[in-house]
């Protein structure tokens, strides 16, 4: 089995993950405890785009809107799509990112990281200090990467233990719950 054939076996985590990310963001009303972080504020916004079937016969469903209209969405997912790609907003320590994630490869796309004191004030002609934001914007995306990574370990951990059967329990019933009250 070459890369590529690997990558697509295993792309259903990814999809599993951003599903119970969801599904975990609104279980405490938007937020995660993370150990050594504490909370964080994870918010799904108002775009997802959720795939069915495999090569030419795949279907592709967007979704955009406010949260409360993500209904469609959910629905979705009650079909059998799978999330392939989301809109989100994590908070962290007063900052606040704003990112798409692409489910199949965990790919970062459209990331607006935190607004700092350096880059409110502008282009400013002093190598050191344009040096400094670069540096700074470089950390802030680090820190993107490592609590989604953080969030993706939490994930495994309890995919591969002994909860999972009834993590996924909650999730489906996540699932079913949250469609049958918009009818």
């Amino acid at each position: 089995m070459d890369l590529v054939d690997l990558m697509e076996e295993k792309r259903f985590l990814g999809q599993e993950f951003l599903t119970w990310l969801w599904w975990k963001s609104e279980e405490r009303g938007g937020s995660i405890f993370l150990p050594d972080r504490g909370d964080i504020t994870v918010v799904f916004e108002k775009h997802m785009l959720l795939e069915y079937g495999d090569g030419e016969s795949s279907e592709k469903l967007i979704c955009s809107g406010l949260q409360t209209e993500l209904q469609e969405a959910r629905t979705g997912l009650l079909m059998g799509k799978k999330l392939e790609q989301a809109r989100i907003q994590l908070v962290h320590a007063e900052q606040e990112w704003n990112f798409t994630l692409a489910a199949a490869m965990m790919e970062f796309r459209n990331v607006k990281l935190p607004k700092t004191a350096a880059t409110e004030a502008g282009a400013n002609a002093d190598p050191e200090e344009t040096e400094g934001m670069i540096l700074e914007r470089i950390y802030l995306f680090e820190e993107l990467v490592r609590l989604v990574n953080e969030l993706f370990r939490q994930y495994l951990q309890i995919r591969v233990g002994d909860e999972w059967l009834e993590e996924r329990q909650k999730l489906r019933n996540w699932v079913n719950g949250s469609v049958k009250k918009a009818s």
